[in-house]
């Protein structure tokens, strides 16, 4: 092969390689998405949850369907864990290409990141000990530590709505579960999907139960980057047909079923549009 053709060829795997792997950063980013970058949660069994090394729950049948009609294939995603307090830095920062982590849509959000959906709706609940009948809702908290993430909505809504609650918080869920089995804490809030999740565990069977008295409602979305109006379009059609085709039923009953969860009022939602 002359030198010509050498570099020419060159010249082309670098500009296929380039196509592969670009996801589009903006507004007029590539859609050719051959490989993405996943952002979920790793601790939260039933919704993101890392098995050494196998990747299970709702959120990630989720991400695994919308990244097939983006035109990726399992094999080429890549699963970055997501902690609640890092999911905005992860997208503004293009370590993640998406965020399907128990991510509720809120407008302080929305001035960072743009979001596709929701895709499910969620509430906001109480895990505590099989044996408590002393908490039988939000009201019941005074005087009781309450244990949540840091940089959770949850946390932030029981702070405004129920300044006499001792709040813990710690980095995970997982930590949280540990301290309430330990009567560290006397409940754990945040979503009940999530709560499920914990409850439905072998090593948990007969410890653990959620009230079942939402005082919230947190609208999960894929998070993406910032204007990238394109991509937030092909994930919001990609959402729709998950509902429409029955997957995404087949996802809250494979995920939560066990637990005897039921989505609430609102389920399967109607997914917005981009701006």
């Amino acid at each position: 092969m002359s030198m010509k053709k050498k570099i020419g060829a060159v010249v082309a795997s670098a500009a296929l390689a380039l196509t592969l792997s670009a996801c589009g950063g903006g507004a007029g980013g590539s859609t050719n998405l051959q490989a993405l970058k996943i952002g979920i949660k790793f601790d939260q069994p039933g919704m993101g949850l890392n098995s050494g090394g196998k990747y299970t729950g709702f959120d990630v049948d989720v991400a695994t369907y919308v990244a097939g009609k983006l035109g990726t294939t399992p094999d080429k995603i890549t699963w970055v864990q997501a902690p609640s307090a890092q999911r905005e830095t992860l997208i503004e920062t293009g370590q993640v290409d998406l965020v399907v982590a128990t991510y509720s849509i809120t407008d302080e959000r929305k001035k960072k990141v743009s979001f596709a959906g929701p895709y499910f709706i969620a509430g906001q609940d109480l895990l505590i000990r099989a044996d408590d009948t002393s908490i039988t809702g939000p009201d019941s908290l005074g005087g009781k530590t309450l244990c949540s993430v840091t940089g959770s909505t949850s946390a932030q809504n029981v702070k405004k709505q129920y300044p006499d609650v001792q709040l813990r918080e710690f980095g995970t869920y997982s930590e949280c579960v540990a301290a309430l089995v330990a009567k560290g804490v006397d409940a754990l809030t945040t979503d009940n999907t999530i709560l499920a999740g914990y409850a439905s565990q072998a090593e948990y069977a007969g410890k653990l139960k959620v009230v079942g008295k939402t005082f919230s409602t947190e609208n999960y979305g894929i998070g993406l980057k910032l204007g990238n109006t394109d991509l937030c379009n092909k994930v919001t059609d990609a959402i729709k047909a998950m509902i429409s085709d029955g997957s995404w039923q087949k996802a809250v009953d494979a995920n939560l079923g066990p637990a005897g969860f039921k989505p609430g009022d609102g389920n399967p939602p109607t997914p917005a549009a981009c701006s």
